[in-house]
């Protein structure tokens, strides 16, 4: 069965990607992880572009994460959420350091974690989970770009799922919608 890859079909192609639409080369482009669900029933490709440089990126998405510095959002979001719920706008330099082997949390539901699997300073780190059948691998990909610049590029691939049309359309939307608050969350934070 052929993977739905979201970022090559439906949702990105309309005019409600929010900013954060994959390039054609990130979408077909071989990336660390891919292995890890050969067998993917979803591919959910996002990219957005940071003013600042990978080293300057780097260090917020090191430390991204539930129970750790939070899911970046603009200012304007996180003021409707309680304050133990909000991101960090700073750099903590405690929650620099990630090794292969390493859990976090996520906010998949009850004991819902992300294993860390690769984490490269300034430009990839890969997490693996497997709840019950369903395998998920989550990529984040930082690549220079002219002006000082950073390409983001977010891949999850979902293998083992039941209602593909579920997690491809209602998924697929939440992702978008959560990619693009992380992007506007992070360009507050790093100007």
């Amino acid at each position: 069965m052929r993977a739905f890859k979201i970022g090559a079909v439906g949702l990105e192609r309309s005019m409600f990607d929010f900013g954060v639409r994959a390039e054609a080369v990130e979408i077909g482009a071989v990336v660390p992880g891919d292995e890890l669900v050969v067998d993917a029933d979803v591919v959910m490709d996002r990219g957005f572009t940071l003013p600042v440089p990978p080293t300057s990126a780097w260090p917020w998405f090191a430390q991204l994460g539930k129970n750790r510095a939070g899911w970046y959002l603009p200012r304007w979001v996180e003021a409707v959420l309680p304050v133990r719920r909000r991101a960090l706008r700073r750099i903590d330099p405690a929650l620099q350091v990630l090794v292969p082997g390493d859990v976090i949390d996520d906010w998949g539901g009850a004991g819902a974690t992300f294993e860390v699997v690769r984490h490269e300073a300034p430009g990839v780190i890969v997490y693996w989970s497997v709840r019950g059948r369903v395998r998920f691998s989550w990529v984040i990909l930082l690549t220079a770009r002219a002006g000082q610049a950073t390409r983001v590029h977010l891949r999850l691939r979902i293998g083992g799922v039941r209602r593909r049309w579920l997690v491809e359309y209602g998924g697929g939307l939440f992702d978008l919608l959560t990619v693009a608050g992380l992007a506007a969350g992070l360009r507050e934070r790093v100007t």
